[in-house]
């Protein structure tokens, strides 16, 4: 899990005005590894895009990885309003 981890942070990163402030949360539940990204409130519309299109490009390309185990990844974004 944690190649996977580090994929989403190398294509996060260079996304995002505040790279410092990306953070990368695993919540393991019954069906699913969450994978929950924060980023700095400023950059929440460079990672989502025009009409989701970079959330579901970043998406596509981490759910195509196979895992060795039976549960499926999802990748949410969460917006953290301070």
């Amino acid at each position: 899990m944690k190649d996977l981890s580090e994929l989403v942070l190398t294509i996060v990163r260079p996304l995002v005005t505040y790279p410092e402030q990306v953070q990368l949360e695993i919540v393991e539940s019954d069906d699913f590894y969450e994978y929950n990204l924060t980023v700095a409130p400023e950059d929440i519309g460079r990672i989502i895009g025009k009409q989701g299109r970079v959330a579901k490009a970043i998406r596509t390309i981490v759910y195509g990885v196979r895992l060795d185990a039976p549960k499926k990844v999802r990748l949410n974004i969460v917006d953290k309003k301070d």
